[in-house]
């Protein structure tokens, strides 16, 4: 995995309220757009754990 530019999702829209996300040596980097300092690093395999979580709704109760 190479690192990359931050992207962040389509549905952010102009907002600048959103979470980016990135490859950051050979790890997944996260951060709020809005406070670009503070960075999340986790492994490939956590992240797409959390994503799988948050798609079947295992946060929503959170809301």
């Amino acid at each position: 995995m190479s690192d990359s530019k931050w992207q962040k999702s389509s549905h952010s829209a102009a907002n600048n309220e959103c979470v980016e996300v990135r490859a950051i040596d050979k790890l997944v980097g996260l951060r709020e757009s809005d406070e670009g300092r503070l960075i999340l690093r986790t492994t490939p395999a956590a992240f797409a754990a959390l994503l799988c979580d948050i798609k079947t709704g295992d946060f929503d109760h959170h809301a």
